[in-house]
């Protein structure tokens, strides 16, 4: 019984201690965009999963990356979009900081961009108020939560050729 209750103690303070870490991601309206957008520290204070990060980027309720940018790497999802650049050696090409910032807000890399900003919750001219014609109240939700961002910035660096 007493073993029972050290272990439940120990698995409580694991569970606190990782709720905490995620606790640690940096709030939307805070993230440090360096002079070409590029964003130097993690988002989440993790490190992003690949695997997740494919799911992410490829999953239309998601970030549907995919809906814009071809990836040659992902031949089991059809119809990858022409939008976009393709993404195929984007871990070739681009550096970690570099993709976390286009990730979260490629407005602050390329002025003039069409593609949305995952990570942020202000600013917007057009989202309205649930299809009511009016202007949302309020700061809306981030696409793509810290940890997302930096899954997906994960999966992108896997990319090069084969």
């Amino acid at each position: 019984m007493r073993l029972t209750a050290i272990a439940a103690a120990v698995t409580l303070v694991a569970g606190v201690a990782h709720a905490e870490s995620h606790s640690g991601a940096v709030a939307p309206e805070d993230v440090q965009y360096g002079e070409t957008g590029a964003v130097a520290t993690s988002l989440s204070g993790m490190p992003g999963d690949a695997a997740n990060g494919q799911v992410v980027f490829s999953t239309k309720s998601m970030g549907n990356c995919v809906s814009c940018h071809a990836v040659a790497q992902l031949t089991d999802v059809p119809f990858q979009g022409e939008v976009g650049p393709e993404l195929t050696w984007s871990g070739e090409s681009r550096s970690e900081e570099e993709l976390r910032g286009i990730v979260a807000n490629a407005k602050m890399s390329f002025d003039g961009t069409v593609m949305p900003a995952f990570y942020k919750t202000n600013g917007y001219i057009r989202p309205g108020n649930g299809y009511t014609g009016k202007a949302a109240e309020g700061d809306l939700p981030p696409i793509l939560t810290a940890q997302q961002v930096e899954d997906v910035v994960a999966f992108l660096l896997t990319l090069k050729e084969q």
